[in-house]
């Protein structure tokens, strides 16, 4: 876990904040290195498969990890 931190947890279509970003509003483009396990930030207990996302924007690159934790919830992450 020491390579991705948690942003938060939210409905699908809800607004997150990924380094400035709403994930919801943009393209989403899958890293070809994609896929990891990660613990629920609430539940610890709980790992996640999530993939490795980026999101182009203006000559800028998101990357993040995302997946969905249960029905239509998903968790975010960023690289810490």
């Amino acid at each position: 876990m020491s390579d991705w931190k948690p942003v938060g947890v939210v409905a699908e279509g809800e607004a997150i904040d990924l380094l400035g970003v709403n994930p919801w509003s943009h393209n989403w483009k899958k890293k070809d290195d994609s896929g990891l396990r990660l613990p629920h930030p609430s539940y610890p207990q709980q790992l996640h498969a999530l993939d490795i996302y980026e999101i182009e924007m203006g000559g800028r690159r998101i990357c993040f990890a995302a997946g969905e934790l249960s029905a239509n919830v998903w968790g975010f992450y960023v690289p810490a």
